[in-house]
């Protein structure tokens, strides 16, 4: 070695990692021209780790506290470099730190709709959206899986791998869970332990323990989102047939107010005219009269004096004359309300 090289040559007497911003999961001390003082301070603070890497392998790991680089310390990098001198001269080793914080409000969501099949829609395409947490576990498995070599390893980095297992975990879910979609909001709950049961495995196997996961929405695209809204609505209003019986009976007293209407006019008579009779009838028992005698519609037929000519009818033929100019507006006033004062008399 040149004396230059020599002068150029440097020692590490403090080992330790500020994380002076957030995201980052993995730290590389920087190493380069750069040799390990035998004695060196190692700091690993709480929240985390710190693994030695020796020719490629992974010689140790520390927890949370303050260590002093000996052979006492570092056994298992004794075992494999198989140093003669015991550590008594300075050694070049990697070492990175590694956060075991909680990574918390970690978004995730499927980017294009899943298809599955519902028992009660058929094939439906559906968006699933929501919130999980991590930390790292094992930070040996972590580095041998997925940070590797690099001087920096962020969230950003492992959430692009995480994000597809959670989606492929979600599908299974939803695909096996023969749930219907309507039933779905009421079952959030356990589809998000469904599916956390499914991903800690697959965490585990990188070194990452999952500790939260939650399902907040499953909503359809719009356009099927809009024809759910159309059967929902026809849902709520019921027997068609009957709904329109009730918009019917509904319109009649306004159309009966509008004067300038006569076929509103009509329709309220007419109406008037049909609930007096069901009044009649009910009545007729309610005082006393057998509903069982089988004659006795019969009688009161007979004993009704003739019709009189529909009043509707009247009405609208005074309201012809008058458009064809045949009478006068005041003559269709006077008749009109000689009609209605027969209804009422």
């Amino acid at each position: 070695m040149s004396l230059g090289s020599f002068i150029r040559k440097q020692f590490i007497d403090i080992l330790q990692w500020n994380e002076d911003r957030d995201g980052v999961l993995a730290w590389r001390h920087p190493m380069q021209d750069f040799e390990i003082q035998y004695g060196a301070s190692l700091t690993v603070r709480e929240s985390q780790m710190a693994v030695f890497v020796n020719e490629g392998k992974v010689a140790d790991v520390f927890g949370p506290g303050m260590y002093k680089l000996t052979t006492q310390t570092l056994p298992v990098l004794t075992y494999l470099k198989n140093w003669d001198k015991l550590f008594e001269s300075p050694f070049k080793s990697d070492v990175i730190f590694f956060s075991t914080r909680l990574q918390l409000g970690r978004r995730w969501g499927t980017a294009q709709p899943v298809t599955l099949r519902d028992s009660e829609f058929g094939m439906v395409r559906l968006r699933a959206f929501g919130v999980y947490s991590y930390q790292i576990a094992d930070p040996a498995k972590f580095y041998r899986e997925i940070s590797g070599t690099r001087d920096e390893y962020t969230v950003d980095d492992l959430e692009a791998q995480l994000r597809n297992m959670v989606v492929a975990a979600m599908t299974t879910a939803l695909g096996s869970s023969k749930v219907p979609f309507l039933d779905i909001a009421g079952n959030q709950g356990l589809m998000s332990q469904s599916i956390s049961e499914q991903l800690a495995p697959v965490f585990d196997r990188y070194g990452v323990k999952l500790d939260n996961f939650t399902v907040e929405n499953v909503s359809l695209p719009e356009e099927l989102q809009k024809a759910l809204d159309t059967r929902i609505s026809m849902g709520m209003a019921g027997d068609l047939g009957k709904f329109t019986q009730y918009q019917t009976a509904t319109s009649i007293p306004l159309a009966a107010q509008n004067e300038g209407g006569i076929a509103g006019i009509g329709a309220g008579l007419a109406a008037g005219a049909a609930l007096g009779q069901t009044m009649a009838a009910g009545l007729g028992v309610g005082l006393g009269q057998p509903a069982q005698q089988p004659a006795a519609p019969q009688q009161t037929q007979q004993a009704a004096p003739a019709a009189a000519p529909d009043p509707v009818a009247r009405l609208q033929q005074l309201k012809d004359l008058l458009d064809k100019g045949l009478i006068t507006a005041a003559d269709y006033d006077s008749a009109k309300a000689e009609v209605l004062k027969k209804l009422t008399s």
